[in-house]
């Protein structure tokens, strides 16, 4: 049950947002005009700050899904996806590099008594392809998947680059839909939301029917045994 309550949570939000148009007038408080303005007269330090700020939740554990929603709200769906993904893969490396370097043993002790002590297991005969696979399909806690993937012999360049691949799906799904969030809150359905909802929907379908075929997979290889 709980691999459907993302998408539940989701669907949630959105039906909140349509009720509070019913009571509220949110063009009072959630003026499009006054953050263009705001943004414009920040130049080049608000794209800056927001990078900056992306690449530190992950290092403190915050959620970044309200920080990629926030991306295609301030800046639109294009540049959203740039500062979106260039703040997440800091992020990410920020994580890799202090786990790597200065936090090695607190990661371990976190990881030897957790699923992801499968997954340095597993780091050492896959490599790329398990960094690529924990991207895409969200079985463990991003943040820490960070930290983990510090601990492993990973090198630094194949981690950044598969994780800047394998992030962008998802981070171009959410930028779009958030990019839709000023027209949503006034009551009016955009091109860029309905566009955004399909393509988050198609990433978890993508992940549900994926945990099913390796589901029906192990259960094969079992039955063999």
């Amino acid at each position: 049950m709980h691999k459907y309550l993302k998408p539940l949570l989701f669907l949630s939000l959105i039906g909140c947002i349509f009720i509070l148009t019913r009571f509220f007038s949110p063009a009072e408080f959630f003026n499009e005009a006054n953050l263009r303005s705001l943004l414009a007269r920040a130049g080049i330090w608000a794209p800056l700050l927001f990078i900056l700020f992306y690449s530190l939740a992950p290092v403190f554990f915050l959620p970044g899904l309200p920080i990629t929603l926030a991306a295609g709200l301030l800046f639109g769906p294009f540049w959203g996806v740039v500062y979106a993904i260039s703040g997440a893969t800091l992020g990410a490396t920020l994580s890799f590099l202090l786990a790597r370097y200065f936090l090695s043993d607190w990661v371990k002790g976190k990881i030897a008594s957790s699923r992801f002590a499968a997954l340095y297991e597993k780091s050492a005969r896959q490599g790329w392809k398990l960094v690529a696979f924990t991207r895409l399909v969200p079985l463990f806690p991003f943040n820490l998947l960070n930290y983990a993937f510090g601990v492993t012999n990973i090198s630094l360049p194949v981690y950044m680059l598969v994780s800047f691949i394998c992030m962008l799906p998802a981070c171009i799904a959410y930028v779009v839909f958030g990019s839709s969030l000023f027209s949503l809150v006034q009551g009016r359905i955009s091109p860029t939301f309905l566009l955004g909802i399909m393509l988050i929907l198609a990433l978890n379908l993508g992940i549900i029917l994926y945990k099913k075929r390796k589901a029906g997979l192990d259960a094969g290889r079992e039955n063999l045994l």
